[in-house]
């Protein structure tokens, strides 16, 4: 297996020199290599969104290095964007827009043939029951549909890399089990996944590593097995937490 994405000595400090300045990340360092689902896991504001915008390259970085599969996110961020999807915890779209000219404009971006968006806009909006959906403004979408819709977008492109912030909130059983099985899909087919959850239960059943991000700085990280032990997840992370 070769790594898809690697994380470098990554720090990040907001407002640097103010007197309110703020050490989001420290030191942190981990990889994701191919065929690998791998969570971000930790309690709010320890920097697990912070962690994923830097390594989509919204957030310029203080220190270290981000590379997707071998790319700089420094020196070549487009090459590197071209390679990944991402998918925020709150899918910030362009309200005025229906569902299916937002997956054409996706679609341009990445340079993906009429036939194949065609193709791949039918086979996941049947999947997400979102067909009949799909004509109508976003601005009408409860925000399941939103989620949903932005799913569709991130896996449009066929990309190597998906990293997701909190991808399950708002979504009910059904589409959260769909999820599941086209995240395992992307591994199988020599991709890779990185995700940040609070359902640590999904984390412990479905995810191959985990990293336990704590006040900015990795704390524990491996594979479930080596991370759990014989407790389960929570158990593990509720300790780590109260030290």
């Amino acid at each position: 297996m070769g790594s898809i994405i690697k994380v470098e000595h990554l720090s990040y400090v907001y407002n640097p020199g103010m007197p309110n300045a703020v050490t989001a990340l420290d030191d942190v360092s981990f990889e994701v290599e191919e065929g690998e689902i791998v969570t971000l896991i930790g309690a709010n504001g320890a920097g697990k969104t912070t962690t994923l915008k830097a390594a989509v390259g919204i957030l310029q970085f203080d220190s270290g290095e981000i590379t997707v599969g071998g790319r700089s996110i420094r020196t070549d961020p487009l090459g590197c964007k071209r390679q990944l999807a991402y998918i925020p915890d709150n899918p910030d779209l362009y309200d005025y827009m229906t569902g299916i000219k937002y997956l054409s404009f996706i679609a341009d971006v990445f340079g993906v043939n009429a036939a194949t968006r065609q193709a791949r806009i039918r086979e996941y909006a049947e999947l997400f029951e979102l067909t009949g959906d799909l004509a109508q403004p976003i601005a009408a979408y409860s925000h399941g549909m939103k989620q949903k819709l932005s799913i569709i977008a991130a896996w449009l492109h066929d990309p190597k890399l998906i990293i997701m912030d909190e991808p399950f909130v708002g979504l009910d059983p059904k589409a959260s089990h769909l999820l599941k099985t086209m995240m395992r899909q992307v591994c199988n087919d020599g991709g890779a996944i990185f995700f940040s959850t609070h359902v640590l239960e999904v984390a412990e059943k479905l995810c191959d590593k985990v990293a336990i991000i704590k006040s900015g700085r990795l704390i524990r990280s491996g594979t479930m097995e080596e991370v759990k032990g014989d407790d389960s997840l929570e158990d593990v992370f509720l300790e780590l937490e109260a030290e």
